[in-house]
């Protein structure tokens, strides 16, 4: 039970997120460009899509203990699932780094650890997902700022900055 039992209210978040994630895209944008992957990028990524599909469609539903005929291991599904896939796309784009690793290395491992039930009914699984999302982030961003520069007006250096 709880409030995203409920398909609209799922839906809402969703879309309340994605919502919130224009204005840092509009930042990146103005203050960095935009790029445009090459062919053999895209072909890396569209081929890390299938294998993501597999990995979680096949993984979750071997791992799961709802399926009359899985496996019912004592690991989280959706933490190992999903963990292997984020990593895999890392690869797969060629920037795997340190941190990628050890963030979703360590999601993996708490995934694979059996102690869980199999079942997952109050989707920790997500939420350490999630949390891990957002620590990812913060690498990511501190990787492309160290990478790129800070944008002009943000480094300090400009004396008409806004604060």
């Amino acid at each position: 039970m709880g409030p995203l039992q409920s398909s609209w209210v799922f839906l809402a978040i969703v879309a309340l997120i994605g919502v919130a994630c224009l204005p840092i895209n509009n930042f990146y944008n103005r203050h960095y460009g935009t790029l445009r992957p090459s062919i053999g990028q895209q072909a890396r990524a569209a081929a890390a899509v299938g294998v993501a599909i597999v990995v979680v469609v096949g993984g979750s539903t071997l791992l799961r203990s709802r399926a009359g005929w899985s496996l019912d291991l004592p690991v989280n599904a959706n933490a190992v699932t999903l963990s292997l896939v984020i990593l895999l796309s890392y690869a797969a784009g060629r920037v795997l780094k340190a941190h990628h690793l050890i963030i979703w290395g360590t999601v993996l491992v708490a995934g694979a650890i059996p102690l869980w039930d199999g079942a997952d009914p109050s989707s920790i699984g997500l939420a350490i997902v999630g949390v891990a999302m957002m620590v990812n982030g913060v690498f990511d961003h501190l990787l492309f700022i160290r990478t790129f520069g800070a944008p002009a007006g943000l480094d300090g250096q400009d004396d008409n900055a806004r604060a």
